[in-house]
């Protein structure tokens, strides 16, 4: 009897580990790290040409370096409005969140969806939900 019971034991976790290989997805581990790779640096890249548009515009390095950082927070702000930034995102997974645009994202996006409850409880209350621990801790 004690046998019989090893046995369906046995088939049965045997069924269950092919179950989990048939609905499992493969693990897409180094194009997840590629793609990551490739958005962050575009976004990097943009923040370069920004940079050098300001420098050529005749600002100091550290002016463009302010022009250059406010210019990508405003741009992440805005593909996040028009609900873009969540594409890419989920395109790219990480490699959106690093760059300084990321940032803006996580600002922004409690914001927004928060907006039907007003702008002090809806957008004032909700624009510092993931960053501001960061802002607080940083200062």
């Amino acid at each position: 009897m004690e046998g019989i019971k090893r046995m369906k034991s046995i088939e049965t976790k045997k069924d269950y580990q092919e179950y989990v290989d048939k609905v499992t997805p493969n693990s897409q581990t180094a194009f997840n790290i590629l793609k990551a790779f490739m958005v962050g640096g575009t976004i990097c890249l943009i923040g370069q040409f920004i940079l050098d548009f300001w420098t050529s515009r005749g600002l100091s390095e550290d002016d463009a370096s302010a022009a250059t950082s406010i210019s990508l927070i405003f741009i992440g702000i805005f593909l996040t409005a028009i609900n873009v930034y969540s594409s890419i995102g989920k395109f790219a997974g990480a490699g959106s969140i690093v760059p300084i645009t990321g940032f803006a994202n996580s600002i922004a996006s409690p914001a927004i969806e928060f907006k039907s409850e007003g702008l002090v409880l809806g957008v004032g209350a909700k624009l510092f939900q993931i960053a501001g621990p960061v802002l607080v801790y940083r200062n």
